[in-house]
């Protein structure tokens, strides 16, 4: 087990993105499952006052820190991370070693598309299985938005994903939803691996542009996000997550004085 460092009550694995790729490789050879999350500031204020938020983070395998004031928090108080581990990165890397190991993966999420032309989880997973050979695409679907909504539609998408029996499922349908349809799968696939990855599928099919890379490194990224869908965001991040932020920085800072 990885050493754990605690942020507001919530543990996160000090881990590097390659080592969550060897845990998650190491796991599957010995026949276990698991479940990544990966909080940002949005993620782990909500923990602090949602109990179902908390309970998606206490019954993750792995927690690593997406969100850089999570690190710069941590390093204030004298207990630092090592690094940033997005869910925008292991989509890449945990499917280029899985590749190596001959395993599969399923990709739930996505844009969905009009009859006759590929979805976004389907462009996204011909670009990933390019990327990495060896790996196995056992199955993919851009489920229609409000689908958990419909007990039929929720019904047909957890019933492919079971049947295909993937190693890893790659779940980008937004938070909270795609943790609670994590809660709900992985019952039904003990031995397979979830990833939580918000707009991943979207950034591999080519939906959605990324930060650059100057402003990921700068914590910034949630800038980019907002400058692209202001009326979504404005609220959450300027309301309530900005303010959260400065507060965790400053209680972390007087900790490691």
């Amino acid at each position: 087990m990885s050493e754990r460092i605690v942020l507001d009550g919530i543990a996160v694995d000090a881990v590097t993105e390659e080592q969550v790729v060897a845990a998650v490789r190491s796991a599957l050879d010995r026949g276990e499952g698991g479940r990544i999350v990966t909080p940002n500031v949005d993620i782990l204020r909500q923990a602090r006052v949602d109990p179902e938020v908390r309970a998606y983070l206490d019954d993750a395998t792995l927690v690593v820190a997406d969100g850089t004031p999570l690190v710069w928090a941590s390093r204030l108080a004298g207990t630092p991370l090592p690094a940033r581990v997005t869910g925008s990165d292991l989509i890449w890397s945990l499917s280029a070693g899985l590749g190596q190991d001959g395993r599969s993966v399923y990709l739930l999420g996505g844009e969905p598309a009009d009859p006759g032309w590929v979805d976004g989880a389907g462009r996204a997973a011909g670009r990933l299985a390019a990327a990495s050979p060896g790996l196995h695409v056992a199955g993919w679907r851009s489920p229609e938005y409000g689908f958990e909504q419909d007990e039929y539609a929720l019904y047909s998408v957890c019933r492919e994903v079971i049947e295909a029996k993937p190693d890893l499922v790659y779940v980008g349908v937004g938070f909270p939803k795609q943790e609670w349809l994590v809660s709900v799968l992985r019952a039904e696939l003990p031995f397979s691996w979830f990833l939580g990855c918000g707009a991943a599928i979207n950034f591999v099919a080519g939906d959605q542009e990324r930060a650059p890379e100057w402003m990921q490194r700068s914590g910034l990224e949630w800038a980019h996000r907002l400058s692209h869908e202001p009326r979504r965001l404005a609220g959450r991040y300027l309301r309530h997550d900005a303010p959260y932020a400065l507060r965790l920085l400053a209680l972390n800072a007087v900790r490691g004085r």
